[in-house]
């Protein structure tokens, strides 16, 4: 077996085990936020899903696994920016960047997003494509999708 072959296999084994070890409370808020979202989509509800969904497994298009988790205030409550961890190294992803995302998403309603960047030149949008993925706000090529699931 070829080292990159390994190297996903062992990702797509990382991601299941992950999924598999989620509580089923968190998957039922999970469960609530989407629905919300999906009869009532606006930021608003966009933003309980991401709070639903810190520490769940996602993968990139590309198939690299992560999570997210919301980052703490001085006041001990959630601010709207969410550190990405990728295995030794953590991202800042800001709420703006998700929003410019999504309002994109919102206007190619229907459509197939076949990439991330056709969502804009957004920072951190590699890993913004598949959460709107997962919470149902686009569609993507079969190819993409096979990667994003664990």
């Amino acid at each position: 077996m070829k080292l990159e072959e390994q190297e996903q296999d062992n990702r797509k084994n990382e991601a299941q085990e992950g999924e598999e070890n989620i509580p089923e409370r968190k998957r039922k808020m999970c469960a609530d936020a989407l629905g919300k979202l999906q009869r009532e989509p606006c930021e608003d509800n966009l933003w309980e899903c991401i709070v639903a969904f810190e520490g769940y497994p996602f993968h990139t298009a590309s198939g690299l696994p992560f999570v997210y988790a919301l980052k703490t205030g001085r006041n001990g409550l959630p601010t709207r920016e969410l550190w990405i961890n990728r295995r030794a190294q953590s991202k800042s992803l800001a709420w703006g960047s998700i929003r410019l995302a999504y309002r994109k998403a919102r206007e190619l309603e229907g459509e197939e997003v076949e990439r991330p960047k056709a969502l804009g030149d957004i920072r951190g949008i590699s890993y913004i494509y598949p959460l709107l993925w997962k919470f149902g706000l686009i569609r993507v090529p079969e190819k993409v999708r096979e990667k994003m699931q664990p």
